[in-house]
């Protein structure tokens, strides 16, 4: 169906809802595909133009995905076209793309002006960056959260799929950004467009924007998915309570009411890892995370991994990731990856 051809100067239609989508270098293209396949199946079932939208980039460049691709965009963030909502598209490379003073004051200028604005993965960091969101939740992917927490304290960070609130959406990324869009769009033109959009995509249900990340097993630190046994959650808890000032091993088994044979074995059976192992994995996710995704020192980063000496720090580390901590500050696509584990089945 042929939708009306009437344009504004900005090649945006002057009867729609404006949409730009900022793309930010090394974006997901997982993520943009999904919010525009929204808004364009909102268009054709309702034989009008509820949406227009037009990507952008920092000065009108195609830009890089992270999947090495280049994509070509329809204009620069200096343009004339005036918005009604803005997202920000950004996944690796998160403090490169959050240090960029002209798109920030672009985006403080948007928020003046009235202008939605969401974050897309770690788009939500250059809108922290920007102090556009300080005091709201921030839904974070859970491999981000706790480098989030730290650079941006003043806001809330929260291990959920998205949030939507006056004039500011954040969303985790990937899947859950589908979430977000029909939620946004049943906002404007009423629920059942948005279920009516769900069914096209072969969407069961549109999860809430509370609902829990679907996060990897104990290996990883933020938000993880519960161990079967409930011993074996206690334990780990226990270890990500005091990660900074590490317990020993018997005194976690002391307060389980178990014996450090027992607690071996509990790791052993369920993981197939030793507890120190374990604990010691736990205490390096977080330094890999404040690495990568901070601008602490590296000797900040080891005292708060629970690491005294920076030397048995740095031996542990780039034997672990194959190179050391301080040639490990980006989150590039080429950079080390922590593969968290999920636990086995007996």
């Amino acid at each position: 169906m042929a939708l009306p051809r009437r344009r504004s100067e900005a090649g945006l239609r002057d009867d729609a809802r404006n949409v730009g989508f900022l793309l930010t270098p090394a974006f997901s293209i997982l993520g943009l595909a999904a919010a525009i396949e929204a808004l364009f199946i909102a268009n054709w079932l309702s034989g009008r133009p509820l949406y227009a939208w037009r990507s952008l980039s920092r000065e009108g460049a195609a830009v890089r995905t992270s999947s090495g691709l280049r994509f070509a965009v329809d204009g620069a963030i200096a343009g004339p076209a005036s918005y009604d909502a803005v997202f920000v598209l950004a996944s690796f490379e998160p403090k490169e793309n959050a240090r960029d003073a002209k798109t920030r004051a672009w985006l403080r200028r948007l928020a003046r002006y009235g202008t939605e604005l969401g974050g897309i993965e770690t788009g939500s960091e250059i809108l922290a960056a920007a102090g556009l969101l300080d005091g709201a939740e921030v839904a974070v992917h859970w491999d981000n959260l706790q480098g989030f927490r730290e650079v941006y304290p003043q806001c809330r960070a929260v291990a959920q799929l998205f949030t939507i609130a006056p004039g500011r959406l954040t969303c985790a990324g990937e899947s859950s950004v589908l979430d977000m869009m029909l939620q946004w769009i049943g906002g404007h033109h009423g629920q059942p467009l948005a279920k009516e959009i769900a069914d096209h995509l072969l969407l069961e249900r549109q999860r809430p924007p509370s609902g829990p990340q679907p996060a990897p097993g104990p290996a990883a630190t933020a938000s993880p998915e519960p161990p079967g046994d409930p011993l074996l959650a206690k334990a780990i808890a226990l270890m990500e309570q005091r990660i900074e000032e590490p317990l020993a091993l018997s005194r976690i088994a002391q307060r389980l009411g178990i014996s450090l044979r027992q607690l071996q074995r509990l790791f052993t059976r369920h993981l197939g890892t030793p507890p120190l192992a374990h604990y010691m994995l736990i205490r390096l996710a977080k330094a890999h995370a404040l690495l990568q995704q901070t601008r602490l020192p590296v000797t900040e980063v080891a005292l708060s991994a629970g690491f005294a000496s920076p030397e048995h720090f740095s031996r542990l580390y780039r034997r672990t990731f194959g190179r050391s901590p301080r040639a490990d500050r980006n989150q590039t696509t080429d950079a080390p990856v922590l593969r968290r584990r999920r636990e086995r089945v007996p």
